[in-house]
């Protein structure tokens, strides 16, 4: 998928004075949607780097889940080390609400990495462009649980393509994160009979893993455990080309984004065999039910419906993946062309 951008809005927040950067990738479907990230970096231009790829896989993850969304992000840029009082969160709320405004509805943005609905809400009362506030204030809130529920759907289809049964009874997972997504796989697993191997940097996530009567491993460990299926649920970038050889999985499948540390690795895993399932495709759950309940004002149990069919669609991956002989990635990035493909046809205009 192109990294070329319909926009970029590079802004010094007046408030605040850190960078907010806004990255439109595609509206070609529709309105573009994409996470609001409030994360340190050393270098602001980390964080632009941060925003052109998440918006581009924002835009392929709507295109292969099939919504009339294109893709965007959101990216604040603090630096590190820096700690944001009350006052000051406010500040960088209000300044992404203004810079989100200037746009005239063509993104809308939601939580990510540093924000919660909570935050949506407040920059909801500056711009209407925003999704995942609280329930109670007329959102759809917290999208971890939607987002957990899409990646089980994708190991059910990982575990038919591996063990003829879509059961994850007594299959073996390694669970790397225990955020607020990967905590609540860890939950559905558990109560699927999945054998769990679970880790977190941070060892006080210990007790719970136990509680659910999973194994703890550090992360080193996890990544590289004999198991039948790797799920990374925690930040990106930890599938390097280093890291494949010493693989012991089966399958990848996982919601944590830009797993792949860079392009080629997903061609080094499939010359070993590892199926990788994209984590665009396996993380969608949270935008499709957002989407389904806020735009389209469906009921709960249609929202969960949409989020099921993920394991339908990583199905149809995998099958045109082993029909071509190429890697579910190259078979992802081929349907989301050719879902793209009419609507690039006829240019949407864009305000700037």
């Amino acid at each position: 998928m192109s990294l070329v951008h319909e926009q970029i809005l590079i802004r010094t927040g007046p408030r605040s004075g850190l960078p907010v950067i806004v990255a439109v990738h595609s509206s070609a479907l529709g309105q573009a949607v994409g996470g609001c990230r409030l994360w340190r970096y050393a270098d602001w231009q980390d964080g632009l780097t941060d925003a052109l790829r998440l918006s581009a896989g924002m835009t392929v993850k709507c295109a292969v889940a099939g919504l009339a969304n294109g893709g965007g992000k959101t990216v604040v840029a603090a630096p590190q080390g820096a700690e944001l009082d009350a006052a000051m969160r406010r500040a960088v709320l209000d300044d992404v609400a203004d810079t989100i405004a200037s746009l005239d509805g063509v993104y809308a943005t939601g939580p990510d990495v540093g924000t919660t609905p909570q935050d949506m809400a407040v920059i909801g009362e500056r711009t209407p462009h925003v999704f995942c506030k609280p329930a109670q204030q007329g959102g759809s809130g917290d999208s971890s649980p939607a987002t957990a529920l899409g990646t089980l759907a994708a190991l059910r289809a990982v575990s038919q393509r591996l063990h003829g049964t879509r059961s994850l009874a007594g299959v073996r997972l390694s669970l790397v994160g225990l955020g607020s997504v990967g905590i609540r796989l860890a939950r559905l697993l558990s109560a699927e009979g999945a054998d769990l191997l679970v880790s977190d940097i941070d060892p006080a996530k210990r007790a719970e893993g136990g509680e659910l009567g999973a194994t703890w491993a550090s992360p080193e460990q996890a990544l590289t455990a004999d198991v039948d299926i790797l799920v990374p649920a925690a930040l990106g970038g930890i599938l390097t080309a280093d890291v494949v050889p010493r693989l012991r999985c089966a399958a990848i499948a996982g919601p944590a984004n830009n797993q792949l540390a860079a392009g080629a690795v997903a061609d080094l895993l499939h010359r070993r065999g590892i199926v990788w399932v994209p984590d665009y495709v396996v993380s969608a759950g949270g935008v499709v039910n957002a989407l389904a309940r806020e735009l389209r004002h469906e009921t709960p149990d249609e929202a969960r419906e949409h989020v099921e069919a993920i394991e339908h669609t990583v199905a149809d991956l995998l099958d045109t993946a082993e029909h071509r002989q190429t890697t579910p990635a190259q078979a992802a990035m081929e349907l989301a062309r050719l879902r793209l493909s009419p609507a690039s046809s006829t240019p949407r205009p864009t305000s700037t």
